[in-house]
């Protein structure tokens, strides 16, 4: 059953060595998932299982390695559980793979990639089955907000952006898993938000479980929502 959780986003800058000199400008970010998968790994699980958006649906169970390489930096990072070489990760599970290598996480860890696109309700079917993996497994869920807050944002400015955050994060701050499992996959896609499948697979997974939660941040940086949250 599912016994904790923790909520990142996953922007490549939030590796300092690809901010390079904006790398001081997130640290108030670095900082909160840090303190989110610190708090995943101190929960007693005993398999962590790492979600995030993929260009299709993708399962790594025996490790897996990823790599900073195509945003400039020679940086590669892997599964805590496995070899230093092994199948590639998507970029939303190599950032989750940073953030284990930095809390310097042993436990064995799987790794999970969705489609941005794919059905709310195959989400949460898939969460509840993460969550038999194992008789304590905590997830690591990869995914940003709406990339539409601002007028400099990838997106633009769209004016339904700061409310779907605001509902994001609500949830979050709540374990509301009703809310997340009713997020809109088509106005996620509208606003470029690609944690909604990944947080329904939370969702799924959380249902029935009375986990409370704590939103460690929620803004948007660059005219891209990113929250971090812990579920314990």
């Amino acid at each position: 059953m599912l016994v904790a959780a923790a909520v990142c986003p996953c922007p490549p800058l939030l590796v300092p060595e690809v901010a390079a000199g904006a790398a001081p400008e997130l640290e108030p970010l670095r900082a909160a998932c840090a303190e989110a998968v610190e708090d995943l790994l101190g929960s007693g699980a005993e398999l962590i299982v790492v979600v995030g958006t993929g260009e299709q649906a993708e399962v790594w169970t025996e490790g897996g390695a990823g790599s900073f390489r195509r945003y400039g930096v020679d940086l590669a990072v892997r599964l805590p559980s496995g070899g230093v070489e092994g199948p590639q990760l998507a970029p939303s599970l190599t950032l989750g793979a940073w953030l284990l290598t930095q809390a310097e996480a042993k436990l064995p860890t799987h790794a999970c990639a969705v489609p941005a696109d794919a059905a709310p309700a195959r989400m949460l079917g898939l969460g509840r089955g993460l969550a038999e993996l194992a008789d304590r497994v905590g997830l690591l869920v990869m995914g940003d907000g709406s990339a539409c807050r601002s007028v400099k944002a990838p997106g633009y400015l769209d004016e339904r952006a700061e409310g779907y955050d605001a509902d994001a994060a609500r949830a979050l701050e709540t374990a509301d898993t009703e809310a997340l499992a009713a997020l809109d996959p088509v106005l996620a896609a509208e606003l470029l938000a690609d944690g909604r499948a990944p947080w329904q697979v939370l969702a799924g997974a959380a249902q029935g479980t009375g986990l409370g939660a704590k939103l460690h941040y929620a803004q948007a940086p660059y005219g891209v929502g990113y929250f971090v949250a812990s579920w314990r």
